[in-house]
């Protein structure tokens, strides 16, 4: 009989349920439910005496809590869940026979965890850094893992390089700093000596590891997988999660400035999304080569520090995840959630890429020790909605009471069950590659090409991007004591791009290469700039409304609807919590405070009309307010006497309207400024249009912006 299970978006939840419990119990009792009478103070041989032994509730209440931490995962430490849903949106049969991807009407469970790299578990989210991006689809066919990150490459070619790799870019072994930085002597000293690295050293000093959001970043599979279908033809691919939302990042001073405001800030941006609708959404595509076409390209198509350019592979894009619901329990969900890339399905398979090899053993091996044994797939997070059943019993933790007599295969007491299933009947079976070759440690040819994708890389960024990844060169190298390791990784970059070696060079005090290397020339791959994402809405932004007593209460209220009506999230920010009025008497609620809040948590800043701006000239924190949301290029608006704020600031090189005429809005390098007499309608359109570009790099004089 066949013991699949209906599988839908509820699925995962409802199994959730059998596990949860109603933490508004009447009575507080012991792990054996003995109801306790006393919690306030031990049992002691007299008041003021020693506690004695046969406390048993205290015994109990202090051994669990000197048990409560799991070893932390040694990189992907610090991490954030949600759960939702995937669909696929045509059938794939043509291409694999995965029964997750066939049924555009079948809403598959997943959860998501998205992690930084090397920090520890109370590091700060907005650190540079790779993010992981690990999806667990909760199928009929069992648990499948795609554990990737939000960058296509990654920095070895060989998973046993990765000890080494994570030995160096974490804290130093002699003083354990610096906590979640590449920013030391011992990561560059690895980088200066290992060519391989260069790719992904460019995508690490790029914005693409300053994400604004966890929603808006992209996520890959990294590695090299098959997709195999029911005929048994194989197919290489990789796959690529799209934000709907588009991919958008922070600057790198204002990513250490919310590192101090609020290191959370990449973890409460998921939780209040979801918590209020704004459900993240990812489209699921698949980059696919014919087997025939294997060695067709300049590159190894099995090297992870390589991607497969999409002018050459293009994106098919198979399906959608969103994800609506956040976790009961952190420690019980996303802390213990296991993910391991040998978790597949019939119809998903793995290739020789020599990282992808190692990490299936890797991932096992590291979920035994930190999750105490061979059962962590019990934990209920990591339970599977199919079946399962197997011969595998016994060992730390185990929670399912296995019945009869036989735990092994075959067996003639037992009628020979569980018993292997037939492919037709849903077993999984291996792809028969043909493998021929001497045991060797070495590695293609092709693999050796360190640095045509790098250049590839550095010509796709625009101008705005260029100049962040010399400066992000300038930060790190400019941390590292050793000048010989600053000159190595010079030399290195040189093969990259010449004139961006010397630029390098100018700002960490090492000479320049002894001789230029070549130009990095002029083949591009333009989707790999964050330029060309999506900047058409305003979705789930935060605007941030500076009001002091005397706000022209109207126009806020206009302006304030049509940004929620887009899907914003204006709030207003005040000298105090509590209530502000307006010129005319009316009043509304402030929702941050001076002391509470900052620029750097929003995406953009609003100063309405009225009085108050005289207030708000002589207040210190709004003109800081408005000098960092410029000088962080975000969109700033404002009308009538609010533009008086913003002449009073340090912004440059930005032509203000005058504040008491009428007209339409103005917008000059994001700032949008409006008269008193002047046409909201028109400045809440432009207004709009800012901020959905995000950022505006064009602001040339924002370095003179003290702020």
């Amino acid at each position: 009989m066949d013991q699949k299970r209906k599988v839908d978006e509820k699925s995962k939840q409802e199994q959730l349920d059998e596990f949860r419990q109603d933490p508004e119990q009447e009575y507080l009792t012991t792990n054996q439910a003995v109801r306790v009478s006393h919690t306030d103070d031990s049992l002691k041989a007299g008041e003021r005496g020693p506690t004695l032994l046969e406390d048993f509730h205290f015994r109990e209440k202090l051994t669990h809590f000197d048990h409560e931490r799991i070893p932390e995962r040694v990189v992907h430490a610090r991490g954030s869940g949600a759960h939702g849903y995937f669909q696929v949106y045509e059938p794939m049969t043509e291409y694999t026979r995965a029964a997750f991807l066939q049924d555009p009407a079948k809403k598959t469970p997943v959860f998501v965890r998205f992690s930084t790299v090397v920090g520890f578990r109370g590091s700060a989210d907005t650190v540079r850094d790779v993010r992981g991006f690990a999806t667990k689809f909760y199928t009929e066919e069992g648990n499948y893992d795609l554990v990737g990150n939000n960058m296509p490459v990654f920095f070895i070619v060989d998973a046993i390089k990765f000890p080494d790799l994570v030995h160096a870019i974490k804290p130093e072994q002699h003083h354990q700093m610096p906590q979640a930085s590449a920013a030391h002597d011992t990561f560059w000293d690895f980088v200066g000596n290992l060519p391989e690295i260069t790719h992904m050293i460019m995508w690490v000093l790029s914005d693409r590891a300053l994400p604004r959001s966890y929603r808006m970043m992209e996520g890959f599979g990294v590695n090299t997988f098959r997709f195999i279908n029911a005929e048994g033809k194989a197919r290489f691919i990789k796959f690529h999660w799209r934000p709907q939302l588009g991919v958008h990042s922070l600057v790198w001073d204002e990513t250490q400035k919310i590192a101090g405001k609020d290191p959370d800030f990449n973890r409460r941006d998921l939780w209040e999304a979801i918590e209020m609708g704004d459900y993240p959404e990812f489209e699921l595509g698949v980059q696919m080569i014919e087997e025939a076409d294997e060695h067709n390209f300049e590159f190894d198509i099995l090297d992870a520090t390589k991607l497969w350019p999409e002018e050459e592979v293009p994106i098919r894009w198979i399906g959608k995840m969103i994800l609506n619901r956040n976790p009961d329990n952190f420690f019980a969900e996303t802390e213990q959630v296991a993910f391991c890339p040998a978790n597949v399905v019939p119809g998903i398979d793995f290739s020789n890429d020599p990282l992808l090899q190692g990490r299936l053993f890797s991932y096992l091996d590291t979920q035994l020790i930190r999750l105490g044994g061979p059962n962590f797939q019990e934990i209920p997070i990591n339970r599977t909605l199919a079946p399962a059943a197997n011969n595998q019993r016994e060992g730390y933790n185990r929670m399912t009471i296995d019945k009869g007599v036989v735990s092994y295969f075959p067996n003639a007491l037992g009628e020979n069950k569980p018993r292997p299933a037939r492919v037709e009947e849903g077993g999984y079976a291996h792809y028969q590659e043909k493998i021929e070759g001497r045991k060797i440690r070495a590695r293609s040819e092709k693999f050796n090409d360190h640095f045509s994708q790098a250049k590839l890389f550095w010509n796709s960024m625009s101008d705005a991007e260029k100049e962040h990844i010399v400066k992000a060169f300038h930060f790190e190298l400019g941390k590292v004591s050793d000048s010989g390791v600053r000159k190595r990784v010079v030399d290195l970059i040189n093969n990259v791009d010449g004139d961006l070696a010397i630029r390098i060079a100018e700002g960490i005090g090492v000479p320049p290469p002894a001789e230029k290397g070549a130009s990095s020339g002029t083949k591009k791959s333009p989707n790999l700039s964050q330029e060309k994402t999506v900047m058409d809405t305003i979705k789930s932004r935060k605007v941030a409304i500076l009001a002091m007593e005397g706000y022209d209460h109207d126009e806020v209220m206009q302006v304030k609807k049509a940004l929620k009506d887009a899907g914003a999230h204006p709030q207003i920010v005040s000298q105090f919590r509590g209530m502000v009025k307006s010129a005319d008497g009316k009043e509304m609620e402030v929702d941050k405070s001076y002391v509470t809040t900052t620029s750097v948590v929003y995406d953009a800043v609003y100063v309405p009309g009225g009085r108050h701006a005289e207030t708000l000239k002589n207040q210190g924190f709004a003109i800081h307010f408005v000098n960092e949301a410029f000088k962080h290029c975000k969109p700033i608006g404002a009308m009538g006497e609010g533009i008086e704020l913003l002449k009073a600031s340090d912004i440059k090189g930005v032509t203000f309207v005058d504040a008491g005429t009428g007209g339409e809005a103005v917008s000059e390098m994001g700032v949008v400024t409006c008269g008193s007499q002047g046409d909201v309608n028109s400045f809440v359109e432009q207004f709009k249009t800012a901020i959905a570009r995000h950022r505006h790099w064009d602001r040339e004089k924002k370095e003179q912006v003290p702020a």
